[in-house]
């Protein structure tokens, strides 16, 4: 399973649409880094955010209904506070080829004030726009922004395509608009 570099994920986004929009080079200039890297992919978060609202006293249950828990904003920027979290939504969507997977680190930006960035691997022939959840881990509060870069997508490829695939199991975030919450298998599809 090795890397896959800068053109390999040029090719793809541009013949094959695995990423869209697609930035072909890699911008920064009074932004938080977003486009092509040397091996990665920084993706963007889109204007769509849900904050969390649960208190300590809560539970969050993944098997359970959580929707209660969040409330839905539409900005060019949140304040997460510590201790707490948001989901977001990737501004690209992507789809995966067939004998790749994509892992997800943060970036170093964020890093450096407490945010820790959680998406799961995307796996070979998922679509969609990813559901990130974003986590102040320090001590005060942490703005972040739509339209800039919040992780890196790394693309593995594997020596060969496995035998079943995220969409021939037809998994339960297979196509995902919105940001969507834990589902268990059977759950109404994303």
């Amino acid at each position: 399973m090795g890397v896959k570099p800068d053109h390999w994920i040029i090719e793809m986004a541009e013949r094959h649409e695995m990423i869209a929009p697609f930035v072909k080079r890699n911008i920064g200039q009074g932004r938080i880094s977003f486009g092509i890297s040397a091996y990665g992919y920084d993706f963007r978060l889109d204007r769509q955010f849900r904050h969390c609202r649960a208190a300590a006293a809560d539970l969050l249950d993944p098997k359970q209904e959580t929707a209660g828990y969040f409330e839905d904003v539409e900005a060019d920027s949140v304040a997460i506070p510590p201790g707490s979290f948001v989901l977001a939504r990737s501004l690209e969507y992507f789809k995966i080829p067939r004998d790749v997977l994509g892992l997800c680190t943060g970036k170093s930006t964020y890093a450096r004030c407490g945010i820790l960035v959680n998406v799961t691997p995307l796996e070979p022939e998922w679509e969609g726009y990813l559901t990130v959840c974003v986590v102040n881990g320090g001590p005060a509060r942490v703005r972040i922004h739509a339209g800039e870069g919040i992780g890196q997508l790394i693309f593995l490829e594997a020596t060969q395509p496995c035998q079943t695939s995220y969409k021939d199991k037809k998994g339960k975030y297979q196509g995902q608009r919105n940001i969507v919450h834990s589902r268990v298998e059977g759950d109404p599809p994303a």
